[in-house]
């Protein structure tokens, strides 16, 4: 009976619970609060981002090297996704086996530090590049 008892609590609280979510949910909706957001996104869009699109005449090396970069990270960061997703999975079966968690986080380990080392060259690079076409070293 007790437990009975706790269970017809446990849903009066789980239905309190669903209408808190539902309320803080809508709740923005109707003080119109999107309307910044929603512009914002929307004047983001209209500009050009920051990855820059080849037009039939706009074949330079250094349009094409910076899609190439941009594709190449691109490549690099569905890798980094897929090896997060694959460590996690096999943390996931590895049901307490201490070799197999070892080997999972030894996976992210890797996964992370190989992503931090490619992106602080990226960015040591465009640092040093856009030093250097900005003080007039290289194009006056």
């Amino acid at each position: 009976m007790k437990i009975y008892n706790f269970f017809q609590k446990f849903n009066k609280v789980k239905y309190v619970i669903l209408l808190f979510l539902f309320i803080i949910t809508i709740f923005p909706l109707l003080v119109h609060a999107e309307d910044k957001a929603l512009q914002t996104l929307q004047k983001i869009g209209s500009e050009q981002g920051p990855y820059k699109t080849i037009a039939p005449g706009d074949n330079d090396l250094a349009g094409i090297v910076g899609i190439g970069i941009q594709a190449f990270l691109g490549l690099l960061g569905v890798i980094f996704l897929v090896l997060m997703l694959y460590a996690g999975y096999n943390w996931m079966i590895a049901r307490g086996e201490e070799e197999k968690v070892t080997k999972a986080k030894d996976t992210l380990m890797r996964a992370i530090i190989g992503l931090l080392i490619v992106v602080g060259a990226y960015a040591i690079s465009y640092f040093v590049i856009n030093s250097l076409i900005f003080s007039g070293k290289i194009i006056k």
